[in-house]
């Protein structure tokens, strides 16, 4: 028992290597920039230093920090007891040894969960280690050892679950981050270019420069590219796990199962309110346990049962999507 307690917490404690190697190579780049550049070459050569590349750079730094920060504290979404099995089926669950006869209790409790997704079977989704019903989306994640709401994938960057309650934050990080490489760059590689072609001397600066221009290069590229695959899964509203593997519902697999169109889309990550967009707070929609989906997945049986539960409203909205579903198609 203590040998395995042990190793669970090395593991614990080698996990946040990544994260300590992105804060070392940010604070240097912090220093690099602010010190070796603004204050030591800059004032050097010029007499002064550039209030307006400190600005700059200050403003997307802090945007930068706040979204990574946001993105790690954030704690992973995990479904509610309402997916947990009442005590009567779970004691029938566990001693029914037939899968046909578990999968029957399943969908007896499902029945009254906004749960359309099945497994490539076509069975409930269903989670033995957390003993929940999956809501749609939601996915077990091993190294945090629990069931994530909307989990999109864990990132060893953040050593985080980026799933429905940080999504946003992860998006923003990387858009954030880009930005910053990209201040760097522009701003650096006139110095760059002077120090490589021998156009000024050499300084205990020239070190710092040379590889913060290279730096911010190359994370650039690498994080641009990772950027865009996000935006375009938000402007198609799937996660990575669906965008490998299609989710399944009632009559067969389909990635764009969950798709409203983009600009709802878009909401559903960032939220109705254009103002909050762009800041590291809370704006999704939704609770991460039940997702609009095109009523053409959706058993007939379990919808009749969601209709009874919400009433005349979800009525018209099933309506209108189903209208818009039947022109687009």
């Amino acid at each position: 028992m203590a040998p395995s307690h042990a190793l669970r917490c090395c593991k614990r404690a080698l996990n946040w290597i990544p994260v300590l190697f992105i804060n070392l190579v940010v604070g240097w780049s912090y220093y690099a920039y602010v010190v070796e550049l603004c204050v030591c070459e800059y004032t050097d050569f010029m007499g002064r230093v550039d209030l307006s590349y400190l600005v700059v750079f200050h403003v997307f730094f802090t945007m930068f920090v706040w979204a990574y920060w946001k993105t790690i504290c954030s704690t992973p979404a995990s479904p509610s007891k309402a997916f947990g099995l009442p005590r009567a089926e779970k004691e029938l669950y566990e001693r029914e040894e037939q899968a046909e006869r578990q999968q029957e209790i399943l969908k007896k409790v499902a029945r009254n969960l906004p749960v359309y997704t099945r497994t490539a079977g076509g069975a409930i989704r269903y989670c033995d280690i957390c003993q929940v019903v999956k809501p749609d989306r939601c996915h077990h994640c091993s190294t945090c050892e629990m069931c994530v709401l909307k989990m999109d994938h864990h990132c060893p960057w953040v050593n985080n679950c980026v799933g429905f309650s940080n999504y946003k934050f992860f998006v923003l990080f990387l858009a954030y981050a880009s930005l910053y490489c990209v201040v760097i760059c522009a701003t650096v590689i006139q110095y760059f270019i002077k120090f490589w072609t021998k156009q000024l001397p050499d300084t205990h600066a020239k070190f710092h420069i040379l590889f913060l221009f290279f730096v911010a290069a190359m994370f650039f590229i690498s994080i641009l590219s990772l950027l865009s695959y996000h935006l375009w899964l938000v402007g198609k509203n799937r996660t990575t796990i669906e965008a490998f593997r299609a989710p399944v519902f009632a009559n067969g697999p389909d990635k764009s199962g969950f798709s409203l169109g983009f600009g709802r889309n878009v909401a559903e990550v960032f939220g109705d309110e254009a103002k909050y967009w762009m800041f590291p707070v809370v704006s999704n929609l939704g609770d991460g346990h039940s997702f609009v989906t095109r009523l053409v997945h959706i058993d007939r049986e379990q919808a009749n049962c969601v209709l009874q539960q919400n009433g005349k409203r979800l009525v018209f909205l099933f309506f209108f999507i189903d209208l818009i579903c039947f022109h687009s198609s």
